[in-house]
């Protein structure tokens, strides 16, 4: 077993901490629709994806060791850059979760190294090929490859059961959801465990626990997978909200689409080793799933919020993560006014959440935001869509039959509906 330093159980508890936030703030990933579609009663989607989290954190540690060993230099690095980088991550899961923006947890915890480690070492200390080809890039394609495959596999789906009976056909679609959410759920479990995995085995190499290069300890492996599992139990409701109902209404087709689509993305990322964010896989594929059915829409104000806080991640959770480290810098006390600091934060956060209360009862109340003016994409959509025969159109602008009008003469025949453009 190895040997532990004061700041190095602290470092490892924090990291626990953070794979707890990490497991209800992305509760949504796999869930959301499942939910949103009534395949699943909301506590029985949660129950099955905390086991499957579990199980999917043994399947693989090619994510942790990008983060161990290939993100920033471990010589340079001491425990307390690490929990420093912990505190960043943990209080942007926080108020990403509050205000219901399902933002990435692997990016927080991505910033908080970086803001730490540059804090601490310099520029110098941060690996920047490996930050662009593992991180950012992933970062960018990934919702952009689900989303796509998400659109296409939902066109696909409706168009092979246009003949169908339509019961017969939505509670197979039900199964199927159960079924891709459960591999949404395996695959979370094999990317986002193994992150904590990382940055404990990272503290473990600063603080001389074990050798460098080593892969992560059995123990850190089953600790890392019951705090994400117990995390995911405890369910994040108001991101389930977000991601289930305000960004688009999905049908159990959609959401089938939708999960395939992102568990494919995020199983083939852990496999080369990309710390993929889930979160943005399974939110792309949402809005893919949205637009990929004829008459659904995207909420382009919802999805704008969403993407201004995937844009801020990073560099909001460095900011944070460098301030901590500044203040450990001043020695054991300042490590202890952080940790205060943290502590309090948190619970501050939470009894704000109390204001109003979201959970399993009432996830699924919530209206839909009224009818949003159509965006770019929307538009775009329209213009590649053939008009109903009969209707004349000049491209974006829609177009109405105009009333049919009662002639002088009865005797005389009606005249043909013309086409009235707007």
């Amino acid at each position: 077993m190895e040997s532990f330093s004061l700041i190095l159980a602290i470092v490892v508890v924090t990291a626990l901490a953070f794979d707890f936030t990490n497991g209800f703030h992305d509760t949504a990933n796999a869930m959301a629709t499942t939910i949103s579609t009534g395949a699943l009663k909301p506590k029985v989607a949660v129950a099955m994806s905390a086991v499957l989290n579990l199980v999917g954190a043994f399947l693989s540690v090619e994510v942790a060791n990008t983060i161990s060993k290939g993100l920033v230099d471990e010589s340079g690095i001491r425990p307390e850059v690490i929990f420093a980088a912990l505190v960043g991550a943990i209080l942007w899961n926080l108020l990403t979760w509050l205000v219901g923006l399902p933002s990435s947890s692997s990016h927080a915890l991505m910033g908080g190294l970086i803001g730490a480690t540059v804090a601490s070492a310099g520029l110098g200390a941060v690996h920047g090929d490996v930050l662009v080809t593992k991180v950012l890039i992933p970062a960018i394609a990934a919702p952009l490859v689900a989303g796509i495959a998400a659109m296409f596999a939902t066109r696909l789906t409706y168009r092979l059961g246009r003949k169908a009976d339509g019961r017969a056909s939505e509670k197979g679609y039900r199964a199927g959801q159960i079924a891709s959410a459960g591999l949404v759920s395996l695959a979370h479990g094999t990317n986002d465990a193994q992150k904590t995995m990382g940055i404990i085995t990272l503290a473990l190499v600063a603080g001389g626990a074990v050798a460098p290069d080593s892969d992560p300890p059995m123990w850190v492996i089953l600790s890392a997978g019951i705090a994400i599992a117990l995390g995911t139990y405890l369910g994040g409701w108001r991101i389930i909200r977000t991601m289930g109902k305000g960004l688009t209404d999905l049908q159990p087709q959609q959401g089938f689409a939708a999960q395939t689509s992102a568990a494919t993305v995020i199983l083939a990322s852990s496999h080369l080793g990309f710390s993929l964010s889930t979160t943005h896989s399974v939110s792309g594929s949402v809005m893919g799933a949205g637009l990929g059915r004829k008459g659904g829409v995207v909420r382009w104000s919802t999805a704008t919020r969403m993407f201004v806080a995937w844009g801020l991640t990073l560099p909001a959770a460095a900011l944070v993560a460098a301030l901590a480290e500044w203040v450990c810098g001043f020695g054991d006390w300042g490590t202890a006014l952080v940790a205060v600091f943290l502590i309090a934060s948190s619970a501050a956060i939470w009894k704000i959440s109390r204001r109003e209360v979201i959970d399993h009862t009432n996830v699924n109340d919530h209206e839909a935001p009224e009818a949003e003016p159509s965006g770019v994409v929307t538009q775009a959509m329209a213009a590649v869509t053939p008009p109903p025969a009969g209707t004349v159109t000049d491209g974006l602008s829609a177009t109405i039959p105009a009333p049919v009008t009662a002639p002088a003469d009865p005797a005389a025949p009606a005249a043909p509906p013309a086409a009235t453009t707007v």
